[in-house]
């Protein structure tokens, strides 16, 4: 029997950063185009679920393209996912209607379900928790770029093209992506026959797709959707437990999850999800509205948490063997609230640069936790698993950010209806275009929408402090992965 080709490591990783790039773009891209979008294709009424119908069934697909990645292996998932994403996105690009447009968007958030959990399994594959600090600086990286390059893309595109481009610009990407996995990336796979729990994967997909539903439209006029879609997920639950109990097979092995270093990491990955939607969701409306500063200082304010999120990263994985997981997963955690700690001193006079302090502290902490608590979920099981287990760390992170945008949005609305000011979604859209000059035209709202930040910043801290509670009940896990199946060669 002939031997397997060698995996090349350099260029699997650049497929790796490839297809995270495509998905770490959309948000920033596509949110920069959707005002010409829904222009030209009408229902504006429909314009959040552009964005909600992509999360909605990436956060579902994660968990269950986990679990496949660890029957058929990483390399046929992998191409299949972003086979679905590039397809997705082409048709994007031909929609002529807002519902074609949403249900695109569904198919290409499938895809990226498959794309970015099965990215960080694949590099937990090929490296050793030693060898992957200068790889965990790349991939942070990634998103860092993103970020930057998304607005501008999306603006250069949009006066100079269709912004069909915005979704086309995918296609090449994808395209030489699946070639470096298909050319490069080699795996010892067993082929043993492994029923697939079914039933399972489709209870999940429909309990998380009702819960983030409900999450999406809590903050409706009447509530009606969001208790209908909160019911359902309430049933999709209980079904699906018990079909996981009964499966040979499952999507979820409550076994692994529950697992105490897994249960508290992914615990506390979802409360930094919250804690970062948060930052990244209201810190650029304190800095116009309250402070009166420009979009762009706004935007530099938060920018300042994307660079710190990959030095944080880098920096978190080349001293995993000198300090250990845990110590670093606490310090991470620790800089979350100490970073909310300095929003909270944040007043009408206060500088910009506070705040900017504030969004590197969190971002950077960001990078630590992010890192440990992925390396120390892959570390503990053996390739069998390791899909899952990373998926299920990519899922709390994402629900987390659902989460955290509902309920802040939720204590947001509590603060300016007590505020006394009456305080209406216009005069808050007033407020915000009008920059430095809200401060004499706008002096009442201005103050309502500070107290009501303000309050939005203590839940932003009270829960990144039990994010380090959580943090604290993760136990000691040396390095040295589990030994399971063959993993790549």
């Amino acid at each position: 029997m002939s031997a397997l080709p060698t995996t090349r490591r350099p260029f699997v990783i650049a497929a790796v950063m490839a297809s995270m790039f495509m998905v770490a773009i959309e948000a920033t891209i596509v949110s920069t185009a959707m005002p010409q979008i829904v222009g030209q294709l009408g229902d504006l009424s429909l314009y959040s679920w552009v964005f909600s119908s992509f999360l909605l069934t990436q956060t579902a697909a994660t968990v269950v393209f986990g679990k496949l990645s660890d029957v058929y292996g990483r390399k046929p998932v992998m191409l299949a996912g972003i086979g679905v994403f590039l397809a997705a996105s082409l048709l994007c690009g031909f929609a002529r209607s807002m519902p074609a447009m949403i249900v695109f968007r569904l198919l290409q958030g499938i895809g990226a379900g498959a794309i970015q959990p099965i990215s960080l399994t694949i590099v937990g594959d090929l490296y050793s928790a030693e060898e992957r600090g200068r790889i965990q600086g790349f991939l942070a990286s990634v998103w860092a770029v993103s970020a930057v390059i998304g607005p501008l893309a999306g603006g250069f595109i949009i006066e100079h093209a269709s912004w069909s481009w915005i979704f086309w610009l995918n296609l090449p990407v994808g395209l030489l992506a699946a070639a470096g996995f298909t050319v490069f990336l080699h795996e010892g796979v067993a082929r043993e026959r492994r029923r697939i729990d079914a039933a399972g994967a489709a209870l999940f997909t429909v309990t998380i797709g009702a819960l983030m539903v409900a999450l999406t439209e809590a903050g409706a006029s009447d509530g009606r959707g969001a208790v209908m879609a909160a019911c359902v997920a309430a049933i999709g639950a209980v079904l699906f437990v018990v079909q996981e109990r009964l499966a040979p097979e499952p999507v979820i092995a409550f076994s692994v999850w529950s697992r105490r270093p897994i249960a508290a990491s992914n615990g506390c990955s979802l409360l930094a999800g919250m804690a970062l939607i948060g930052l990244t969701t209201f810190l650029p409306m304190y800095v116009q509205g309250v402070l009166g500063q420009t979009p762009l200082v706004a935007g530099l304010a938060l920018t300042v948490m994307v660079l710190g999120w990959p030095i944080g990263a880098t920096l978190a994985a080349r001293s995993l063997k000198r300090f250990g997981l845990r110590p670093i997963l606490l310090t991470g955690s620790l800089l979350l609230p100490l970073g909310a700690s300095l929003l909270l001193t944040l007043g009408p006079g206060s500088a910009s640069l506070v705040a900017g302090l504030a969004s590197l502290v969190m971002g950077f902490g960001m990078g630590l936790l992010s890192t440990a608590a992925l390396v120390l979920i892959q570390e503990i099981v053996p390739w069998s698993q390791r899909g899952s287990a990373t998926a299920s760390n990519v899922f709390a992170r994402n629900l987390g950010s659902t989460l955290g945008a509902t309920v802040f949005g939720a204590v947001l609305n509590h603060g300016l209806g007590h505020a006394g000011a009456g305080v209406s979604t216009d005069q808050l859209q007033r407020l915000l275009a009008s920059g430095e000059a809200a401060a004499a035209g706008f002096a009442e709202i201005r103050t309502a929408l500070q107290q009501a930040l303000h309050l939005t910043f203590w839940a932003m801290f009270a829960i990144a402090v039990a994010g380090v509670v959580l943090a604290s009940l993760v136990p000691h896990v040396p390095l040295g992965r589990a030994r399971g199946t063959t993993p790549a060669e």
